[in-house]
């Protein structure tokens, strides 16, 4: 299992940030995430593997002016 935003969700050996982002079809785009307490950049979403346990959280990207 996996935490995500404070949710329970389960998790799957080799699944990857980008895996999970088309999973939940959220229609937010995601600039980083932080994944166990650690910020990690979209260019890295296709390879990093989420490890079981661990906790996530998404972070929207923001427009302003």
């Amino acid at each position: 299992m996996i935490t995500l935003d404070g949710e329970q969700m389960p998790w799957k050996k080799g699944m990857t940030i980008s895996n999970l982002l088309r999973k939940i079809a959220d229609s937010h785009q995601y600039a980083v995430i932080k994944l166990n307490g650690r910020y990690v950049s979209r260019p890295n979403f296709d390879t990093h593997v989420i490890p079981d346990n661990a906790e996530i959280r998404l972070i929207p990207m923001i427009a302003g002016g």
